[in-house]
């Protein structure tokens, strides 16, 4: 568990509201109550901007989180509570995000322009680890395909449980462990060319 074992606090779906909040707040949509869309918006933007910034790059992140809340919004109709509501959100977060990275890079190489991966946000780290070391990770964790990256964020960053990331990719649990594992091993192979080592991350 190599990438967890650099994460501290993720922003996960823990942070939301309760079921009962949640439909409440649905409810209110429904209905057309005043400033119900924007208390959704307002609850969710963070989490969808930074998980946006973490697939596609910090330049393009305001416009996915943009076609992300379209999405949202216009798919609320439709919302019938199979999943939870942020399970739910952050689905249409990372078709959204996908989505626009194969437009912008049908065939490109995976890894962004290295003035990408130094804007991306440092994820959290275990107290004591410097500056340099974060930013290496963060590098290393940009270097990953797409999709390893997108699943290691769902879980080791964000926090998602494994059924909870099979709902947003849309998989078995079974396949999104397994991607986790394939991913994680592409991340410690990623860090070992760069002379990180697991030793490393425990003393940075």
């Amino acid at each position: 568990m190599l990438a967890a074992s650099f994460i501290d606090r993720p922003l996960g779906l823990g942070a939301a509201a309760t079921p009962a909040d949640e439909a409440a707040l649905l409810d209110a949509i429904r209905r057309g109550a005043p400033g119900s869309r924007e208390a959704l918006y307002h609850q969710y933007k963070r989490r969808v901007f930074a998980l946006a910034v973490r697939i596609v790059g910090a330049m393009d992140a305001e416009e996915v989180a943009q076609e992300a809340f379209i999405r949202i919004f216009r798919g609320l109709a439709k919302f019938r509570g199979d999943s939870a509501l942020g399970t739910w959100i952050y689905r249409l977060a990372v078709n959204a995000a996908l989505s626009h990275r194969a437009r912008r890079r049908p065939d490109g190489p995976e890894a962004g322009p290295e003035s990408e991966a130094e804007a991306l946000p440092v994820a959290p780290m275990v107290q004591g680890q410097d500056a340099v070391l974060r930013a290496r990770l963060q590098k290393a964790l940009w270097r990953l395909p797409v999709g390893y990256r997108t699943v290691i964020v769902l879980h080791d960053v964000e926090g998602l449980e494994h059924e909870e990331v099979a709902s947003v990719l849309g998989c078995h649990v079974g396949t999104s462990k397994s991607q986790l594992h394939k991913a994680r091993g592409k991340l410690r192979e990623i860090l070992s060319q760069d002379g990180i080592t697991a030793a490393a991350l425990e003393n940075g």
